[in-house]
């Protein structure tokens, strides 16, 4: 599947290319980690100082994995970072963290040494050279005691209803694996699939084949959306997930998202099964907003918004050209 993408897959890393993400990814890190004790000073100065010692720990991991590459490999460290490697865990723009609350930040953290574990753990099965394994050995086990660290913050402005880490870790990778790709599949079933079917209606007047219309659009968009998700990412590193699991959930979530307003066309009289379609799109639309605020914090009204104003705007380019 490389093809698909201009970013090289960790697979294909060398051992030199590994450290050197390490390093990169390090040094990101610590920067994140001093934004956050930066964000939190002024309110939560107990909270700021235990992100300062954490970006700290990790400006000495970064510096071992530099002595461990100069020894390996000399001083010439390669540039090479998360953005390029394909499924690596994407960290939250700094400038994100002003719209986070405490217990979000909290959260944030939590995740950031969960994934960064998983990649030295991930990383050390790559390597022969035993100093190496044996290093990231110790980063994964620190980054689980970073992870523990962080998942357990308090400060008497945190809310009283922490759920377990277990539990969070679950939820988390519930969404990931399923919400995310399926919500994504939804909308894209609901909204891309409104101009042809409705640009059918109006055109041909004719409910079956308005059907058929929307049957291969629903089938066709679920299928290629179920590829794309699975090809985009093996979740080895995010942490997303089995890459099977997220596809069926976007290709299976796209096509329900264009089926729900084309199976009103079996019935047989047009304006019945217009005004039947119409009223499944608003109740899709509303779905989806309601889904965006449950799992991702999305402001309802917000999404709301953007959801069904974006679908008010196709669904009228459909009408408008199949009236036309």
């Amino acid at each position: 599947m490389r093809f698909l993408t201009q970013r090289r897959r960790f697979s294909d890393l060398s051992e030199q290319e590994v450290l050197a993400l390490a390093i990169s990814s390090e040094e990101d890190d610590a920067r994140i980690y001093r934004s956050y004790a930066e964000r939190m000073r002024g309110e939560y100065p107990s909270t700021a100082a235990v992100f300062d010692g954490m970006a700290q720990e990790e400006d000495r991991h970064r510096q071992s994995l530099i002595d461990l590459h100069q020894k390996r490999f000399g001083d010439v460290v390669p540039l090479i970072r998360r953005e390029h490697v394909a499924g690596y865990y994407a960290r939250r723009p700094v400038w994100l963290i002003e719209t986070l609350s405490l217990d979000r930040i909290r959260a944030e953290a939590a995740a950031m040494e969960a994934d960064a574990e998983r990649f030295y753990l991930a990383a050390a099965k790559r390597t022969t050279d035993a100093d190496t394994r044996k290093l990231l050995g110790d980063l994964a086990a620190a980054e689980a005691g970073h992870q523990k660290r962080a998942g357990h913050l308090e400060d008497t402005h945190l809310d009283a209803d922490s759920a377990e880490v277990e539990d969070e870790q679950a939820r988390r990778q519930f969404v990931l694996t399923w919400v995310q790709p399926g919500l994504a599949g939804l909308m894209d079933g609901s909204v891309s699939t409104l101009a042809p079917i409705f640009a059918t209606a109006f055109a041909t007047q004719d409910t079956w084949t308005t059907f058929l219309v929307g049957l291969a659009a629903s089938v066709g968009a679920g299928i290629s959306m179920g590829f794309t998700e699975a090809a985009s990412d093996d979740g080895q590193l995010s942490g997303r997930g089995s890459p099977i699991k997220r596809g069926i959930a976007a290709g299976v979530m796209t096509t329900v998202g264009g089926l729900g307003h084309a199976l009103p066309y079996l019935i047989t009289d047009f304006w019945t099964a217009t005004i039947t379609a119409i009223i499944v799109v608003f109740i899709e639309l509303w779905a989806i907003a309601w889904i965006q605020n449950k799992f991702m914090d999305t402001p309802f009204f917000r999404a709301a918004f953007q959801v069904v104003l974006g679908g008010a705007l196709v669904f009228a380019a459909g009408v408008l050209i199949g009236g036309g």
